[in-house]
C-alpha cells in the first residue's frame, strides 16, 4: 500500500475517532445537567426560601457532571494531536 494512502487512512481514523469520542462523551453531561437543573428548579418551587442553597449546590453538581465531557474533550485532542 502506498505510504500516502496509509497516512490518509490513519488521519481519517484519528478524526473519526475524535468525533465519535466527543459525540458520545457529550451525551452524558447534557442529560445529567438537564436532570440536575430540572430537579433543582422543582426543589426551588417547593421551598423558595432554600433557593440560594439549592442554586449553589446545583452549580457544584453541574460542574461535577461536566467533568466527563471535559475528559472526552481531552481524549479527542490526544487522538488528534498526539496519536
Amino acid at each position: 500500500m502506498d505510504p500516502a494512502v496509509r497516512e490518509a487512512i490513519v488521519q481519517a481514523a484519528k478524526y473519526l475517532g475524535a468525533g465519535i469520542c466527543m459525540g458520545i462523551g457529550a451525551i452524558g453531561p447534557g442529560v445529567g445537567e438537564g436532570y440536575i437543573g430540572a430537579h433543582a428548579m422543582d426543589a426551588m418551587a417547593r421551598q423558595p426560601e432554600m433557593a440560594n442553597t439549592l442554586l449553589r449546590n446545583m452549580v457544584i453538581a453541574d460542574a461535577i457532571a461536566e467533568t466527563t465531557g471535559i475528559y472526552s474533550l481531552i481524549i479527542a485532542l490526544v487522538l488528534i494531536f498526539v496519536a
